[in-house]
């Protein structure tokens, strides 16, 4: 819990830089609009609000009050609950979805299946989601040098995510596009991951410094950058 709900200290900065996702992911997970979807980790909400633009009716779940606060100003019309992936707060066989935008990583994979497979009608979806930087990218490759590989790139790189019963076989699908980014968004960016906001002042300062020079290397003249993302998608179905 202390981990899950750590992010609540930078959740500005957490908002302001963390990307959303493709709509084609959504339309992947959801292809016709009017789902009941439960977004579990929702943090400030950058995954409900792509379900929200895409028709769904969003019930954001997340351990930290604090995040959940800053989605209710960004998106008022979606509904918030206080939660954990293992005690879910809604009722037995009453979602068409729940939806994991980087956060599967931190549940118990095991509990947490259960209850997805719990709330979820028949036929109802689970999906998980990760957005990770393309390191394809020599100066991407170079920004991860400084910033330390992510619980959830660790986990990808050994293979896919672990589901518990009753969800068996996994889909996936990944989709290459590019965040637009100011050199504050890139340093917002690094000081909104886990491992950062841990740091002593001293040393956090010293790799957001760092963080700094680099996206000021690679900025355009107008101070613009793109950052190149690959989105990963899962999907299991409850029978």
């Amino acid at each position: 819990m202390e981990i899950a709900t750590s992010f609540g200290t930078a959740v500005l900065a957490y908002d302001r830089a963390r990307p959303g996702y493709p709509p084609e992911a959504i339309a992947w997970l959801l292809p016709t609009p009017g789902a009941r979807v439960l977004d579990v980790g929702a943090g400030t909400g950058k995954l409900s609000a792509q379900l929200s633009r895409s028709g769904h009716a969003v019930l954001a779940v997340d351990p930290d009050p604090t995040m959940l606060e800053q989605l209710r100003r960004r998106l008022p019309a979606v509904g918030t609950a206080v939660g954990e992936a293992e005690a879910l707060p809604v009722d037995d066989l009453s979602v068409d979805a729940v939806t994991f935008g980087q956060a599967w990583h931190w549940v118990d994979p095991e509990r947490a299946s259960r209850e997805a497979a719990r709330v979820l009608r028949p036929g109802g979806r689970l999906g998980l989601f990760w957005n990770l930087r393309d390191e394809r990218e020599p100066w991407v490759l170079e920004l991860s040098g400084i910033i330390r590989s992510s619980a959830a790139e660790s986990l990808l790189a050994a293979g896919p995510p672990v589901v518990g019963a009753p969800f068996t076989d996994l889909e996936h699908e990944t989709w290459a596009w590019h965040c637009s980014l100011t050199v504050d968004g890139l340093v917002d960016l690094a000081a909104s991951r886990s491992h950062v906001i841990a740091l002593e002042e001293a040393e956090r300062e010293r790799l957001l410094a760092e963080v700094r020079a680099l996206g000021e290397r690679v900025a355009d003249a107008e101070g613009g950058i793109l950052l190149p993302y690959r989105t990963h998608g899962f999907r299991a179905v409850v029978a």
